[in-house]
């Protein structure tokens, strides 16, 4: 019994892994129809914070006397950065762009992060260390990954039919093969759109990382998120598209993207990383980034029949070894700060275990992947 329970924060990540990877196919095969990503992303907050708002009263409703004003507004700045601009551009690279390259492009994120946050003095470089050199030379391998994804295109990677191409994805699909085929150089764009919705991200999380200290309530914090940034994206959706029939979903894929991204992508998935965080920490949740872009490569070949680059598998290798680095340097980091302490703090054993806690959930939690 013990190893099946020490096993299921390990089963969670997997399946939150293969959540964002339907999420991303979802959400490709939607927009191939045509439904604009700024009303993708208005229905999918508005979905989230239907589907939020029971967990939080249910789970949290307790602490919501202590919602003052400057939660308040915190939260909106979090509504801004961790959903309205994130969201919004990371969909609309992923319309320029494919499932794949968007996914690796993603997985910049805690270099991104890491680079913002030592200015704010959330993170220390350390370069005379062996933890601080892995996470500088792990950025770097990172950024040059991303950079090569973008701006390298490269041969064909031939591969083998799958034989078990999604029917409706082919007709979705070949629907806009054409204009994808005739707008290759917005490949780049896409590209670029992902990483700066990574860098939007980055700043929620030096946002979420203040906030989290006087307010450590995240379903009521990422219910209020949703809230708020439903009234923006809406906003934005309806100055970006006019048109009723834009706004018209019917029992088709636009409907299935719009509560899939919601339910799955803001509100399920936020469930169970949560619930991982509390029992193995943020740097153990980061460590199953990567298999999502193994996840959705092999759905795009296999429903999408999506072409493969030497830039695209090239530049993920490298983004996807960058990522352990800064995460084998922040854990060696978090490790020795925790023996520092141990070996500093010999009386009220009780206090030297909460300090260590609170190293491990605030040091690293600006280090945990992007998910879309």
């Amino acid at each position: 019994m013990g190893d099946g329970k020490d096993c299921l924060p390990a089963v969670a990540m997997v399946v939150v892994q293969v959540g964002y990877a339907g999420l991303n196919v979802v959400s490709k095969l939607a927009m191939n129809t045509g439904m604009n990503p700024f009303v993708m992303v208005a229905y999918r907050q508005v979905v989230a914070t239907i589907f939020l708002t029971p967990l939080a009263y249910f789970y949290e409703g307790k602490t919501w006397t202590r919602v003052t004003s400057a939660i308040i507004f915190q939260i909106f700045l979090s509504s801004i950065f961790g959903a309205t601009l994130n969201q919004l551009l990371y969909f609309l690279g992923l319309k320029y762009s494919t499932p794949t390259v968007a996914c690796a492009l993603s997985n910049t994120l805690p270099a991104i992060t890491f680079i913002m946050a030592v200015p704010f003095r959330m993170e220390t470089v350390g370069i005379r260390t062996k933890s601080g050199v892995a996470k500088v030379l792990g950025t770097v391998v990172c950024v040059g990954g991303s950079m090569l994804m973008t701006f390298y295109k490269g041969n064909l990677v031939r591969l083998p039919p799958s034989g078990i191409h999604w029917k409706y994805a082919e007709e979705v699909e070949g629907s806009g093969a054409s204009a994808a085929a005739a707008d290759e150089e917005k490949m780049a764009l896409g590209a670029a759109l992902v990483v700066l919705s990574c860098v939007a991200w980055a700043v929620w999380f030096i946002i979420q990382t203040k906030m989290s200290r006087t307010f450590a309530s995240p379903y009521t914090s990422s219910a209020l998120m949703c809230f708020m940034a439903s009234f923006q994206c809406l906003a934005v959706g309806a100055a970006v598209e006019r048109k009723i029939s834009g706004w018209k979903v019917g029992f088709d894929i636009r409907l299935v993207a719009s509560v899939y991204t919601g339910v799955v992508g803001s509100g399920l998935a936020f469930v169970l990383m949560s619930w991982c965080i509390q029992r193995r920490g943020p740097l153990f949740v980061s460590m199953f980034s990567p298999l999502l872009l193994v996840i959705v490569a092999v759905l795009g070949w296999a429903i999408l029949d999506e072409k493969l680059y030497v830039g695209s598998v090239v530049g993920s290798a490298l983004i996807v070894g960058g990522l352990y680095l800064v995460l084998w340097g922040k854990g060696q980091e978090l490790s020795d700060q925790k023996k520092s302490t141990s070996s500093t703090v010999n009386i009220g054993g009780g206090k030297s275990n909460v300090m260590d806690e609170e190293q491990g959930q605030h040091g690293a939690i600006g280090l945990t992947p992007y998910s879309p």
